[in-house]
């Protein structure tokens, strides 16, 4: 089901003439995209003793036991090739990093962070469903490999100013909130569904079990990061967002779709406006890298490291 909440599409800021020019987050928000399936298998291996013998069974259909065995090599032959690139593409950056003496700040990440929170480019929920230490991991060697292949290429301090000058309200973040949603059919639902969650039931688990829209239900209603009166998505939740008790849920609140949703807050981020010295370093870094003929990944850097793996390619 598609919804207006989840739609966002990049909105200039009211009173310019021209849109603002958005710097490129792609490269970042695809590294992370990918970790929403690494943190899941993690976890169930985690979940797993170690002792536990090969034919145990996990499940059963008609009697007929279907064993551990089965079901991890089943999840390894779906996901574990993209599991070890992560890996292994991970590791190859932090190596890259020592060999051509490139550091990477906390206060780098914290930027990346705040610009990706804050984009208008239609990113999916499911880019936010990741842990934060593993989401920091990842934006660090995305970091190492952007400063790597623009090392070499110079850009005029004019021309960063300019860009500054001509962008300056993209670094002005708004206070975000981390935000999860039900949507129903109807308020009635909505009531009964406040119920449950008064009572003591999970509102991922239930978003799972109750919500009409199985895109962010699959996510335990992840919609991301929202910031008050954000027009891009639904203007009930955008309005209502930020009076929304971080922990709780919102009433019952009408969708411009003819559907209900309830909303809960899990997290807020104070917002931050940055300066001009705060991201010159972050829009050198952008402008270079639209100077390069190609998108380059890491795996540009395994034989320079020597990487091997389990798949041989």
């Amino acid at each position: 089901m598609s919804s207006n909440y989840n739609n966002r599409r990049p909105v200039p800021p009211a009173g310019t003439d021209k849109p603002k020019r958005h710097l490129k987050t792609k490269p970042v928000l695809t590294i992370i995209g990918v970790l929403l399936l690494f943190n899941i298998l993690w976890l169930i291996a985690w979940l797993i003793p170690n002792d536990t013998g090969k034919a145990e069974k996990v499940a059963s259909v008609s009697g007929e036991a279907i064993t551990r065995e089965e079901w991890l090599a089943s999840m390894e032959e779906q996901h574990g090739r993209e599991a070890l690139l992560e890996l292994v593409n991970e590791k190859v950056m932090a190596t890259a990093a020592q060999d051509y003496g490139i550091e990477v700040s906390d206060k780098e990440i914290d930027l990346e962070l705040a610009l990706v929170r804050s984009s208008r480019d239609g990113t999916e929920a499911s880019l936010y469903a990741v842990d934060d230490t593993r989401q920091r991991e990842k934006i660090k060697a995305q970091l190492i490999l952007e400063k790597v292949l623009t090392k070499d290429v110079v850009i005029e301090k004019e021309e960063i100013k300019a860009f500054y000058d001509d962008n300056e309200s993209l670094y002005d973040v708004k206070d975000s909130y981390r935000t999860h949603i039900i949507v129903l059919n109807s308020s009635a639902e909505a009531e009964e569904t406040i119920k449950e969650l008064e009572k003591g039931s999970s509102f991922e688990a239930t978003a799972r079990e109750r919500s009409i829209d199985s895109a962010t239900g699959n996510l335990g209603g992840d919609i991301g990061y929202i910031s008050n009166g954000e027009p891009s998505v639904d203007a009930n939740i955008a309005k209502a967002v930020s009076k929304v008790e971080v922990g709780r849920w919102s009433s019952p609140l009408p969708l411009e779709n003819g559907k209900t949703a309830i909303i809960s807050v899990t997290e807020k981020v104070d917002g931050q406006t940055f300066s001009y010295e705060d991201v010159a370093g972050h829009i050198n870094r952008e402008l270079a890298l639209e100077q390069l003929p190609q998108a380059v990944t890491p795996e540009a850097f395994w034989q320079e490291f020597d990487a091997e793996w389990f798949y041989g390619e």
